[in-house]
């Protein structure tokens, strides 16, 4: 076994498996994709030889391979109680679904919209249902699309549309506590999902308030052209949800629980989980699916074929509900494992803590200690083009910083999220960035500038930071 003090180590040796990480991220995720021509590495391939690379420098170190294994292990385990929240969300998505729950909301949210508050409805109901599905990407890619659908049928601004179509889906995957990425920065920032989320709440509800008065305003400046809501999209669409669903007021209970449970602070993977059997209660009493049906929808998600009495079922429609079950969240699960691997072994020589004191020594104030986190997160999304990574690289080299300047952990989880959830949607060669601008068809250069709920959110993340509001110094640790 290596004894404390056994093993000399230097600053060299916190840079070296930090350094092969950003050589690995530069040419697998950057140089490959957009200059070579070639596939990205996947994520999980580039922190697994991160982790060899890394634990193999500790072997010649002299470490013992029972302490980095413990390491790993200790690592691992302060994250299993997210992992089984990961798990309750892909359970929790597919009983909704099935009960008619998330199918109800989308119903009647479409049937919401009105071409004369077009802009400011393409941002309000992307919120309702990426904070319902906890999906930015879902939320673009169904009633997204409906929404440019329909700008592009009245000739409203494209571009304004999808902005505002963006930082509503984002304003919900950002809060809702069935976020991947929401809890994600929880994890890495080692905080509960609800304080994370109340803490997030600070920054992203005033940005959300400003982006609506912003799109209300320009949708009397700059208004759409006269034409038919009811394109053919839009009712091809509602008709096959209403033909696999039966609603009623009851199928609100589910989201009812999780609202209440956020409220009084319950447990949340207990919530979570109450929830979904409830779903599946509802999905037995009410809706036309058998009882195996709901036990597969648990399982490996539902799927739209499960509805045998329909001939057909619109593409949007199919890629909105076949999602769910516990294999959901399997890439962000594989990718916890692979990440906690490659900090875990590093934890052995403090490396993180060590460069961060390095690069950030000129941070000695509470509000620098922020904004530098802010500006870290911006710069390792840009660069690894993938939030997950980012959580757990910047939340591991802040941590320590943040808790040695009395600074709560969920500020830190909450700058993870402000510039880097946040701020991957405006990034042209991210992969937010291309699947936005695909789904869709406007490019991120032409619709970045009409995101205000990301712009707004970017100016007032540094300004609480920098005038001490919302950042809860007063609250005891």
């Amino acid at each position: 076994m290596t004894k404390p003090g056994e093993v000399k180590v230097r600053t060299i040796h916190a840079l070296m498996p930090v350094l092969f990480l950003a050589v690995l991220i530069g040419y697998g995720l950057i140089a490959r994709p957009l200059f070579l021509n070639q596939e990205a590495f996947p994520l999980e391939v580039v922190f697994l030889l991160a982790s060899v690379f890394s634990i193999g420098q500790l072997l010649i170190m002299g470490f013992a391979w029972d302490d980095i294994l413990k390491a790993i292990v200790k690592k691992l385990a302060r994250g299993i109680p997210a992992v089984l929240i990961l798990f309750a969300i892909g359970v929790i998505i597919g009983s909704w679904i099935i009960s008619g729950t998330i199918p109800m909301l989308i119903y009647y949210g479409i049937r919401l919209i009105n071409p004369d508050y077009l802009y400011v409805l393409s941002f309000l109901i992307p919120i309702i249902f990426s904070t319902l599905t906890g999906t930015s990407w879902g939320s673009v890619g169904t009633i997204g699309v409906v929404l440019i659908g329909m700008a592009g049928a009245i000739e409203a601004d494209l571009a304004i549309t999808a902005g505002a179509i963006v930082g509503g889906a984002y304003f919900g995957d950002k809060i809702s506590p069935l976020s991947d990425t929401t809890n994600l920065a929880a994890m890495a920032a080692e905080v509960e999902l609800y304080d994370h989320i109340r803490s997030m709440m600070r920054t992203t509800l005033p940005a959300a308030l400003i982006a609506a008065v912003a799109f209300f305003i320009i949708g009397f400046v700059k208004p759409v052209g006269e034409g038919a809501a009811d394109t053919v999209q839009v009712t091809t669409t509602l008709m096959a949800i209403r033909e696999m669903f039966h609603f009623n007021v009851f199928l609100l209970i589910p989201p009812l629980v999780v609202l209440y449970g956020s409220i009084t602070r319950k447990a949340t993977l207990p919530t979570l989980l109450t929830s979904a059997m409830v779903a599946c209660g509802l999905a037995l009493i009410f809706q036309d699916y058998s009882f195996d049906n709901v036990i597969t929808s648990l399982n490996t998600g539902f799927n739209t074929t499960m509805a045998t009495w329909m001939t057909s079922v619109p593409e949007n429609v199919v890629s909105l509900f076949n999602r769910g079950g516990l294999y959901q969240l399997n890439f962000a699960i594989m990718l916890f494992f692979v990440i906690f691997t490659f900090v875990g072994s590093i934890d052995m020589i403090n490396a993180m803590p060590t460069l961060v004191n390095k690069v950030f020594a000129f941070a000695r104030t509470r509000s620098s200690v922020i904004i530098s986190s802010l500006f870290a997160t911006a710069f390792t999304n840009v660069t690894t083009s993938n939030q997950s990574a980012t959580s757990f690289i910047v939340g591991d080299a802040f941590s320590k910083k943040y808790d040695e300047y009395g600074i709560p952990r969920k500020v830190l989880s909450r700058s993870i999220e402000d510039y880097g959830t946040m701020i991957e949607n405006i990034i042209p060669w991210t992969t937010t960035g291309v699947f936005m601008a695909a789904t869709l068809g406007v490019p991120v250069t032409e619709y970045w500038h009409w995101q205000l709920m990301t712009l707004a959110n970017l100016v007032i993340a540094p300004v609480l930071a920098i005038t001490g509001k919302g950042c809860f110094y007063n609250e005891k640790q």
